[in-house]
C-alpha cells in the first residue's frame, strides 16, 4: 500500500515539474519582446512562444517514463478487460444454451443451400409449364425427364440414370 502511494506522488510531483515548467516558459516568452514592435506581431509572438512551449512541455511529458508506464498499465488493463468481459459472455451464452456465433453461421449457410435447391426446383417448374402452354411433349402425356431430381425423391429418372451401368 505504501509503494503505491509513493509511486503515485512521484508521478504527481514529476506532472506538477513539467507543470511548472512549461508555465515559467510561456511567461519568458510573453514577455520577451522589444519596443519596437507593433502590438499585432507581440501578439504574434507571444502565441508563437506560448505554442512552442506548450508543444516542448507536452512532448517531455509524454515521452516521460511515468506517463509510458501509465498508458501500458492502461492498455494491459483495457485488454484484460475485453478478454475477462468476452470469456464471461461466452461462458453465460453456453450455459443458457444459446447458439454460438458458428452455430448461426452454419445454419445461414444451410438455409441459402435449400433456398438455392428450391429455385433450381421452382425454376424448372417454370420452365415445364411453358411447355405445357406451349403444346411440348408434356401436353401429348410424355413426361419429360427433370434435369434435377425433385427434394425428397431417391428414385428418380436422373438418379437412375446414374445408377445403370
Amino acid at each position: 500500500m505504501s509503494d503505491n502511494s509513493d509511486q503515485k506522488g512521484d508521478q504527481a510531483a514529476a506532472f506538477q515539474k513539467i507543470w511548472t515548467e512549461s508555465m515559467s516558459k510561456l511567461m519568458q516568452t510573453a514577455f520577451t519582446f522589444g519596443p519596437e514592435s507593433a502590438p499585432p506581431e507581440v501578439l504574434r509572438q507571444i502565441r508563437t512562444g506560448m505554442f512552442q512551449a506548450l508543444a516542448q512541455s507536452w512532448e517531455e511529458f509524454m515521452r516521460s517514463p511515468q506517463f509510458l508506464e501509465g498508458m501500458k498499465q492502461w492498455m494491459d488493463s483495457a485488454v484484460g478487460f475485453r478478454k475477462m468481459s468476452n470469456d464471461f459472455l461466452a461462458k453465460a451464452r453456453n450455459e443458457m444454451q444459446a447458439p454460438s456465433r458458428e452455430d448461426i453461421d452454419s445454419v445461414m449457410l444451410s438455409v441459402r443451400h435449400m433456398e438455392k435447391r428450391i429455385l433450381d426446383r421452382v425454376e424448372e417448374l417454370s420452365a415445364q409449364v411453358r411447355e405445357l402452354k406451349q403444346g411440348g411433349p408434356a401436353a401429348q402425356g410424355e413426361r419429360p425427364v427433370p434435369a434435377r431430381a425433385p427434394i425428397g425423391e431417391k428414385n428418380s429418372p436422373r438418379n437412375a440414370k446414374k445408377r445403370a451401368p
